[in-house]
């Protein structure tokens, strides 16, 4: 049996499918689930992993371990992790961060806490970094619907980022097949994309053109703030405006885990097109 954490995610929801089509027994967590929320035949638990009296299965042959923005800052990594100690494997998403911007907080300090706590679990483990996710698009759907604009800082940086199926069929390997014990790998796209191209990928997956408005630093801080910690903005931004080489670099990880090329931004904007008409 595995267990997916996160299973009604970006991520998660795709890898909870993959494994039942591969015909594993498959328990499904997260803070808000029910039955009609897996496919047929999947366990579903409501659980929030920041408390200790958290319902959780206290045997399984591994789980993928998904650490939102909220638990990352909930304190001891180790309280999280230890319930899974006695799964026979932990695949954990973590940051590229950890490798690119280990001063941060959260995306370095924190998921680096994490990883710790993973490595000491006793238990085998491996580990996944991607960089930033192709569906942080979602955010300009509203104004894409209503305007067919986009505002974005940065509009001619280019970052590989990557479809988070891509992740969730790296996950599904590392979970069940051999050979990955003990692994990092950093997961990106195929090729360094930039905003102002991403909206024209958008636009033609929706038949329409969509137009990037450009946004100063501040006036993206000042929106992002809304709806996350200052810490998380203030390096969100910095990866954005000024990447590190490794950070615009495509990684070789996802070709070679799954024998073919990770998804285009174009390919996952074609995808979701719906969500932008």
């Amino acid at each position: 049996m595995i267990v997916v954490t996160g299973a009604t995610g970006n991520v998660g929801r795709t890898l909870v499918r993959i494994l039942v089509e591969q015909g594993h027994e498959v328990t499904a967590i997260s803070r808000r689930i029910s039955d009609g929320d897996v496919p047929p035949g999947v366990r579903a638990i409501a659980a929030d992993l920041s408390q200790p009296s958290a319902d959780l299965p206290s045997a399984a042959d591994a789980v993928f371990l998904l650490v939102g923005g909220d638990l990352m800052m909930a304190g001891d990594p180790a309280r999280v992790v230890t319930p899974f100690a006695a799964y026979g494997k932990i695949v954990l998403l973590s940051s590229q961060g950890v490798a690119t911007r280990p001063e941060s907080l959260p995306h370095g300090q924190a998921f680096a806490a994490f990883e710790q706590a993973v490595m000491d679990s006793g238990t085998d483990w491996t580990i996944l970094r991607p960089g930033g996710f192709a569906s942080n698009a979602y955010a300009w759907a509203s104004s894409i619907k209503a305007a067919r604009t986009i505002a974005a800082p940065f509009g001619d940086i280019g970052l590989p980022v990557i479809d988070p199926d891509d992740i969730a069929a790296v996950a599904a390997t590392t979970l069940t097949q051999p050979g990955h014990s003990k692994a990092i790998y950093e997961l990106t796209g195929p090729t360094p994309t930039t905003p102002r191209q991403r909206a024209a990928a958008i636009g033609d997956a929706i038949g329409e053109p969509v137009t990037l408005i450009d946004q100063t630093r501040e006036e993206a801080r000042a929106q992002m703030l809304t709806f996350m910690p200052a810490p998380v903005a203030d390096t969100t931004l910095d990866i954005l405006g000024t990447p590190a080489i490794r950070e615009q670099t495509v990684s070789p990880d996802v070709e070679k885990i799954l024998g073919r090329a990770p998804a285009t931004f174009g390919d996952w904007a074609k995808r979701n097109a719906a969500a932008f008409r």
